[in-house]
């Protein structure tokens, strides 16, 4: 063999073989997240995530690829961005703020499994036949965070004994706001005080909300966990200290960002056992058989400096009972 000829031969050699064995390589999976709200608002809960996938043995980039499609607030983009997922034929849909999307995801398919972390009780919203056995396609991680709103109530009732009239705030696009609005008129009701139902749907409702709520002499005001209320979180924190209004919320971060008082499930830990479950589906688990994870974990957090602010003086024994109280 000529030296041309063995030099043409090995140079093809070397650029041949590289591209046979990228292509005998398995293509990564990839898990889609639907959610329903912006990745700046949920970029901590996607940490979570990430961490319960890595303590199932997938990390983003070596062994696993994440996909996102994110509504932005505007739930009637979430089919669409459901069925895009669908039609890239992603090996599970992860869905992300609430139970809209964890809908959505269900009704684009019947076939790829699916893993939520949903607000309300999935069997009532009809997303699993029972939560120790799902059945379908569907699992997930419940945080049941909308039966506690008595709980919320009688927190608020500590904070504020002398108000006669508290509001509640919810989105009426939610699935879970008339449960919810239903058992805070229940609870209400058991401890002598009067309740309005708000609802807010846009930027403007909330401001609107807020001129009832001082027109109305309302003493205090409970926020119901939403995706759009969390996207819009600063929003209704500087409104309720604006207008000097005791404000529970359903979810820590608006006490992170200067809220008086939240009592919650723990959101990071519900989206880590979602990871943990879409780890276990990548590796041939089913989530038919995967029983419904149930929060474990309930967080009392004060902002002492708030609570300052509005002139409150937060009981001992409340004080005592928190999980965190921010100074």
């Amino acid at each position: 063999m000529r030296r041309r000829e063995f030099i043409t031969l090995l140079s093809g050699t070397t650029v041949t073989w590289p591209l046979a064995a990228r292509a005998q390589q398995p293509a990564m999976p990839t898990i889609g997240l639907l959610g329903t709200g912006s990745p700046e608002a949920y970029a901590h809960h996607m940490v979570a995530f990430r961490q319960g996938l890595r303590e199932a043995g997938y990390v983003q980039g070596d062994n696993v690829t994440l996909e996102f499609r994110w509504a932005e607030g505007q739930f009637d983009r979430l089919p669409a961005l459901a069925a895009d997922l669908v039609y890239r034929q992603v090996a599970v849909i992860a869905t992300s703020g609430g139970n809209a999307s964890a809908t959505a995801a269900k009704r684009a398919t019947t076939t790829i499994p699916i893993v939520f972390v949903s607000g309300g009780d999935p069997v009532k919203l009809g997303l699993v036949a029972s939560l120790n056995k799902p059945g379908g396609n569907v699992t997930g991680a419940s945080r049941l965070s909308t039966e506690l709103g008595a709980k919320r109530l009688g927190v608020l009732q500590e904070l504020v004994p002398g108000a006669a009239l508290v509001a509640i705030f919810i989105n009426p696009n939610n699935a879970v706001a008339p449960f919810a609005a239903k058992d805070a008129e229940e609870a209400i009701s058991t401890i002598g005080k009067r309740l309005v139902v708000l609802e807010a749907r846009t930027e403007r409702e909330i401001d609107v909300a807020f001129v009832t709520l001082v027109q109305q002499r309302v003493g205090a005001l409970l926020v119901t966990p939403d995706p759009f209320f969390m996207s819009r979180r600063k929003q209704i924190i500087t409104l309720a200290a604006s207008n000097a209004i005791p404000t529970m919320y359903g979810e820590r971060e608006f006490v992170d960002d200067g809220g008086l008082v939240s009592y919650s499930t723990s959101v990071s830990d519900a989206y880590r056992q979602a990871g943990i479950y879409a780890g276990l589906i990548l590796k041939g688990a089913k989530p038919a058989d995967l029983p419904v994870q149930q929060p474990t974990k309930l967080e009392l957090v004060i902002n002492l400096k708030t609570a300052n602010t509005l002139g409150l003086k937060i009981p001992p024994t409340l004080l005592a009972l928190a999980d965190e109280v921010i100074e």
